[in-house]
């Protein structure tokens, strides 16, 4: 089964037997010249509307839905490794052609040939500063690609953490100063626990 829709009409959705072919979109097409005779549809469509302009509805199943980002996100990085080789080619020699560039503001005699070097390297120096742009502006765009495959490599195990132990804590019994009666500093201890030796029984010989 194909479905075809209308760029005019997207609510509109003709559904048809076999698979996408010129004769799949006739068969949508008599369908949706009968819906408009009919009154069941009220879609103006312009003249010379012909069946290569139905829109085919397609369905991503949760994997193609997954992969899609993925695929892109690779792309974007390739792109940005083939810039990434081109612009190094070409950085030695627009490096030298942007040094002989100063020649031209300084006071020195330049010869005829010394400049008609230059103008054949403004096409080197022409050619990298695109492609710096490029790269530069591909590799700003590959940040967000990076990160979408880091999302997809991710380990399920990275995201489970064990829940972690709780130590107890000893209770440290509070010190209170206290000042007796003889004027002596005795400290107390809250809560302290006493231990009271127990005395031998001595026996009568």
């Amino acid at each position: 089964m194909v479905r075809y829709t209308l760029a005019q009409s997207p609510e509109v959705v003709l559904t048809v037997a076999g698979k996408d072919s010129p004769k799949s979109r006739e068969k949508a097409m008599t369908e949706l010249m009968e819906l408009m005779d009919s009154g069941k549809l009220d879609t103006d469509l312009a003249d010379g509307f012909s069946p290569d302009q139905f829109i085919e509805v397609r369905e991503l199943s949760m994997s193609e839905d997954r992969e899609d980002p993925i695929t892109q996100a690779v792309q974007v990085l390739n792109n940005l490794a083939t810039l990434k080789i081109k612009v190094q080619e070409l950085r030695s020699d627009a490096m030298q052609v942007r040094s002989q560039i100063d020649i031209l503001f300084s006071d020195e005699v330049v010869s005829e040939e010394q400049i008609n070097s230059i103008k054949e390297g403004f096409k080197t120096l022409k050619s990298f500063a695109q492609l710096n742009m490029k790269f530069l502006d591909a590799r700003s765009q590959a940040e967000n690609a990076r990160q979408v495959l880091d999302e997809a490599l991710k380990s399920p195990n990275s995201e489970v953490k064990p829940p972690a132990e709780k130590v107890s804590e000893s209770v440290i019994p509070e010190e209170v100063e206290v000042t007796s009666d003889e004027g002596e500093l005795v400290v107390e201890v809250e809560d302290a626990i006493v231990e009271i030796p127990v005395s031998k029984s001595t026996k009568k010989k």
